[in-house]
């Protein structure tokens, strides 16, 4: 018998993971996953950029490169990190494999085991998962349309020992998709600072923005250096290029670009490369601007089909970006159980039950939904034959 180590025993299934297999099932209609359109990808663009990079002159960019990036995307996303209010150099910032990379690194910088993570109630499954391996204890607080309550969280934080990470999605909340205003921001900050604990602003869907104010990130309002900001190109380019970032003080960087050594030496420089052409060659902006009409679309066609679908006791979030909305059910309905026995086989229907992604007293009565990556057609039936079906269960 192997004997694991002790942080083994809270290494579980991710709650996702175990539905991705299904989704490429052409019958089964998924709602799970938190996949960008792939019809919005720019595939023309990037077919002519690794056309450009896979020839003899440029055999470096098949091989070993800096652990922290190559300077030339990390001069990039300093420039664009500064055009948000973060001013920064490229020394500043460390490249990483997307964004779930700075949780695990930076976790591993700060957690000891029994050290507190504060996050918000529901929070990031994935945060969790890269959290866990360093056995942290956990306390929650609760969200409303103004995100995560801070002043729940300064209770906790005067009442609980050893919090060393405050943890927040504050743009389109993962998985709620709501956003945290600006006061609350604030308030973090302040409270960071008086109780001496270290913020992480974990943004990938920051850019995804439908509508509403653009509101500063909490890394800019930060003047002592406590927030470690991540952020990814996943949502604003496609995921399968692995890229994300970390930007921190420069003693925070600098260690987390030795834990990343010790993890996988650096990211794929092709890649990289690739990301830093793009960047050079065509305007990601612009992009960006063009995809967001489509998932604007997406989130109304999925809130007006609950809306007309859904029975009485159900609810649901409505995101001003990102790629998910949080429906709540009445606490009658076990969803783990409904999609197991009715949605999945009578329907063909999946989406990732609510409990996972509460760090401390699960609830079980919610559903993270994404509208992103359905075709209008399929979205339409599966919500509706969902609908049909919660109805007669919760009859």
């Amino acid at each position: 018998m192997t004997s694991f180590a002790r942080r083994a025993e809270r290494l579980k299934p991710s709650a996702i993971r175990e539905f991705l297999s299904l989704a490429t099932n052409p019958d089964i209609t998924s709602f799970a996953g938190g996949y960008p359109d792939p019809t919005l990808f720019p595939v023309d663009e990037l077919h002519k950029v690794y056309d450009a990079l896979l020839t003899p002159e440029n055999t470096s960019a098949l091989q070993y490169t800096a652990s922290d990036g190559i300077p030339e995307l990390r001069a990039l996303v300093a420039d664009r990190l500064t055009a948000d209010g973060m001013p920064c150099a490229a020394d500043d910032v460390l490249i990483t494999q997307g964004g779930q990379q700075g949780l695990d690194l930076t976790a591993k910088l700060f957690l000891d085991a029994g050290d507190v993570v504060v996050t918000e109630r529901p929070t990031f499954l994935g945060a969790l998962i890269a959290f866990d391996p360093c056995e942290p204890a956990y306390r929650s607080v609760p969200m409303d349309d103004e995100g995560m309550d801070t002043v729940a969280l300064e209770e906790v934080l005067r009442t609980t020992d050893r919090v060393k990470l405050v943890y927040t999605v504050p743009d389109f909340q993962n998985p709620t998709g709501r956003t945290m205003s600006l006061e609350r921001r604030r308030h973090l900050v302040e409270l960071a600072e008086r109780y001496d604990v270290v913020v992480l602003e974990d943004t990938p869907y920051r850019e995804l923005r439908y509508e509403g104010e653009r509101l500063p990130t909490i890394r800019s309002l930060d003047p002592n250096g406590r927030v470690v900001h991540l952020g990814s190109f996943s949502k604003i380019l496609v995921p399968g290029l692995r890229l994300g970032w970390a930007l921190a003080e420069p003693e925070v960087r600098d260690k987390l670009a030795l834990l990343k050594l010790a993890a996988d030496t650096q990211n794929g420089t092709l890649n990289m490369r690739a990301t830093t052409a793009y960047l050079t060659g065509f305007d990601v902006d612009a992009h960006v601007a063009d995809m967001l009409p489509t998932y604007r679309h997406k989130r109304d066609l999925m809130l007006a089909t609950m809306e007309e679908h859904f029975p009485p006791g159900t609810s649901w979030t409505r995101a001003e970006g990102g790629l998910f909305t949080w429906v709540t059910f009445p606490e009658s309905l076990d969803l783990a159980a409904f999609q197991r026995d009715v949605l999945i086989p009578r329907a063909g229907v999946i989406l990732v039950p609510g409990a996972p992604f509460f760090s401390e007293r699960p609830e079980a009565h919610h559903a993270r939904m994404s509208f992103s990556g359905v075709p209008d057609d399929r979205l339409v039936a599966g919500v509706r034959a969902m609908g049909a079906l919660l109805a007669e269960a919760l009859a």
